[in-house]
């Protein structure tokens, strides 16, 4: 009864992987460079890199249930092989942002809603985990810092609801553990919905130390994150927080459902990766 677990080098991944191998589930945990994995001992690394179809097979041999990330360019190929291998199970970690009326014309959101469709044609049954904000993206605002500047932002007033990276890792424990819990989605938010600048006033709590920021224009934004990633994906993101500005995200409980205590606040996240905005 061995899980894969894909991106393995990522946050929720690690967490999962952590979790598995301390209940003494066989795990099995992936990544395009599985040398650089640093995992517990006797857990078993394979490469997969779910851009090359050719890692498929390997990886997949022997596995039953499959934690995914959601990489649509292969993902007919995916399922195809995981069928042949036996895979019953696969626990998606999509995104809230599927659940948009413009979800298909968002770059963001198509590539998982492309996924959560293939899966949902597929005879393996899946379940689709669908957070909203990772509390982990604020650690974006980490290197700003650390070079004396201000971090830009387009949108202060955008709420979020950022969901800790465990809370996600506990919760598709939880359906692996549990063939009831499957089967469906769960849109899985923090307990808050914090704006940007409620965030920066947690962090700057958590940390001793202030947060400069400025307001800028979306165009100026966009165009200072010109060499870190793709226009669209950068469109993508001010569309979102356009729609989010001044609007409290909508929260939900299944966090709590699912792995049975109340989710994790931005304040505890803060406090356990307060030194990550240290000099």
């Amino acid at each position: 009864m061995t899980t894969l677990v894909t991106g393995s080098r990522g946050k929720v991944g690690t967490a999962l992987i952590h979790l598995l191998h301390g209940r003494g589930a066989p795990v099995r945990a992936a990544s395009a460079a599985p040398e650089k994995l640093e995992l517990p001992a006797g857990v078993e690394s394979v490469k997969l890199d779910l851009g090359d179809p050719a890692t498929f097979p390997a990886a997949l041999s022997g596995v039953t249930s499959v934690f995914l990330y959601a990489e649509p360019s292969h993902i007919g190929d995916f399922l195809e092989q995981a069928e042949a291998a036996g895979v019953e199970h696969i626990v998606l970690l999509s995104s809230s942002s599927v659940l948009a009326p413009d979800a298909a014309d968002n770059l963001i959101a198509a590539n998982h809603l492309t996924v959560e469709q293939a899966l949902d044609a597929s005879p393996i049954t899946s379940t689709s985990l669908q957070p909203g904000a990772f509390a982990g993206n604020a650690l974006q605002w980490a290197w700003a810092l650390k070079s004396g500047r201000p971090l830009a932002l387009p949108y202060p007033g955008s709420y979020g609801d950022p969901v800790h990276e465990r809370d996600i890792a506990e919760a598709a424990l939880a359906i692996l553990d549990d063939p009831a819990l499957r089967g469906r989605a769960y849109q899985l938010t923090g307990p808050e919905s914090l704006t940007f600048t409620a965030q920066i006033a947690i962090l700057e709590t958590a940390t001793g130390r202030t947060f400069p920021f400025t307001q800028v224009t979306p165009k100026a934004w966009k165009e200072s994150m010109a060499e870190y990633m793709p226009a669209a994906f950068a469109d993508a993101l001010l569309s979102y927080w356009a729609s989010t500005d001044g609007a409290p995200t909508p929260l939900t409980q299944h966090v709590e459902a699912l792995t049975g205590h109340p989710a994790r606040t931005f304040t505890e996240w803060a406090k356990e990766n307060a030194d990550a905005f240290r000099s």
